[in-house]
């Protein structure tokens, strides 16, 4: 490996420095009715000028009555430069797999497009196996053209490798904003063959490297290339509030409960954290708390992450990105070389892989939207109907994990929603795949467990004391008038309890409009 200082350009082959257009050139290369492969995963690594021109050229089609849709695949969310420059066109036909744009969430809850939610860790294999048809184009953001080819990924690495193996077409993002010290640190196994014939992937250590760090694709297949210089999607975190920090608490007394019982090491095993606020609490958390020499098999790269590597409390991190906020982006960008032995970046099919995933011992701890008594989660849909964001690897790593730790506060909407209810209105974990629950009140661990027996542990530990003699009500006239005795369910009632304010009895804002 030879790390490279770029001239006026870092495409240093010369057949494909041929290739650079304009972004505008470029996007016209993109036709209507075409699926589009694009790099990008919880706002980094995502191309951030073909889209704005493909977005315009949509709009002044649209303006002269002809129709132009794209189909768009991605790793996760992106950025307002792709997501939500060709929502508001009106150009996307097909989004997958996870989303976070206002604006494309609007349209896919107004039925303007379609949505396809699905696990992370399958989206690579479905467009390989051919369910979802044919890949026309990859419009993917690199660091780096090496003199040879090879492509330097950026700061996701996400589906790129099976958007460059598949598509038909590939148009590349040179992005010199992308530190050239991000060379090194990804691991891109190229190992994965279809079914009857896939073997065992050889990781067993979470800071392993079983691939290249590099990504291969033949050049005629390069049709632009495009040269920018411009920032990922750095979302802020806010600092932990009270509620955060309590929630942090009983997940790290937990953790330590387990220690003592013998169920797993005393540097714990490899951890697992969704995106957000709640997720940086517990990182926060276990940088002041008593566990050393950890490790982390994840999807993101996230403040607290950092903040534990520089801590020396964790020592290995593997994932499929980066989700820094705009501080910690500048400082990991000034310091990328000190990182590159500490963080890998993989493919998410590696990175969600679940047999991996059962093979570390992942303790995957992830948010939700609402839980019910008996342990089923919903993590994506609001009243049942509206899409919030999407299940993105949650359940990779729920189903599959050595721990399932999914947590929130006990309410919403300034505490006029319960976030603990008789029966979820949408469920994407089932309660066969969540074995711990946790709010600011309390942790409920549901192993061991029957549906009854969990749903007295979960209102006595998590429930909101506001809503607490609500839920014990419904249960008590469950448990008697329930047609079964296994799971008591009241079903018209249960249903009922997302269309009121449970202690007024006044309709939602949405049904009163």
């Amino acid at each position: 490996m030879a790390i490279i200082s770029p001239p006026n350009t870092r495409v240093l082959n010369s057949s494909l420095a041929q290739k650079i257009m304009s972004a505008d050139e470029a996007a016209a290369l993109i036709k209507s009715g075409d699926q589009v492969g694009m790099s990008g995963f919880t706002g980094s690594g995502y191309p951030k000028a073909v889209p704005v021109e493909l977005a315009r050229r949509i709009t002044e089609a649209n303006f002269r009555g002809e129709k132009f849709q794209v189909s768009v695949f991605t790793g996760a969310s992106t950025g307002p430069e792709l997501d939500g420059a060709l929502a508001m066109a009106g150009g996307i036909h097909l989004r997958l797999p996870y989303q976070s744009d206002p604006e494309t969430r609007k349209r896919i809850n107004a039925g303007e497009m379609e949505y396809m939610d699905i696990h992370l860790s399958h989206v690579a294999q479905f467009v390989e196996y051919g369910f979802l048809g044919k890949l026309d184009v990859a419009l993917i953001e690199v660091t780096a053209v090496l003199e040879d080819g090879r492509l330097v990924p950026s700061s996701s690495v996400g589906n790129n490798k099976t958007w460059l193996d598949q598509a038909e077409r590939v148009i590349l993002e040179v992005n010199s904003w992308q530190p050239m010290a991000l060379e090194g640190m990804h691991d891109i196994y190229y190992g994965l063959e279809p079914p009857p014939n896939r073997k065992p992937i050889p990781l067993l250590r979470t800071g392993q490297r079983i691939g290249i760090p590099y990504f291969e694709v033949p050049p005629e297949k390069v049709v632009a290339i495009v040269l920018t210089d411009s920032p990922d999607r750095n979302s802020a975190f806010k600092a932990p509030d009270a509620s955060s920090k309590r929630i942090a608490g009983h997940i790290l007394e937990f953790l330590g409960w387990e220690v003592k019982k013998g169920r797993m090491p005393a540097n714990l095993l490899p951890l697992q954290s969704g995106v957000g606020n709640i997720a940086n609490a517990v990182l926060f958390g276990l940088e002041e708390g008593p566990f050393e020499g950890l490790t982390s098999y994840t999807e993101v790269i996230q403040d607290g992450m950092i903040r534990l590597l520089k801590s020396g409390k964790l020592i290995a991190a593997s994932a499929t990105a980066f989700s820094l906020g705009p501080d910690m982006t500048t400082e990991v960008n000034a310091n990328m070389a000190s990182y590159r032995e500490s963080i890998v970046l993989r493919s998410q099919q590696i990175s969600n892989n679940p047999g991996i995933i059962r093979r570390l011992g992942v303790i995957a701890m992830n948010g939700m939207i609402e839980a019910d008594i008996y342990g089923n989660v919903n993590s994506t849909h609001i009243m049942g109907s509206r899409i919030q964001n999407g299940i993105g690897g949650s359940g990779d790593f729920a189903r599959n994990g050595y721990l399932s730790i999914f947590m929130a506060p006990s309410t919403a909407q300034k505490g006029t929603i319960s976030t603990i209810v008789p029966m979820v209105s949408h469920v994407d974990h089932t309660e066969h795949d969540v074995q711990v629950i946790v709010t600011e009140h309390g942790l409920a661990d549901l192993r061991g467990l029957s549906p009854r027996q969990r749903a007295h542990v979960i209102i006595e530990n998590c429930s909101s004391p506001d809503y607490k003699p609500l839920l014990l009500d419904y249960l008590n006239r469950a448990e008697r008038l329930s047609y079964g005795k296994h799971t008591p369910h009241l079903l018209t009632e249960s249903l009922s309890w997302h269309s009121r304010y449970l202690r007024t009895g006044r309709m939602l804002p949405q049904e009163e409009n």
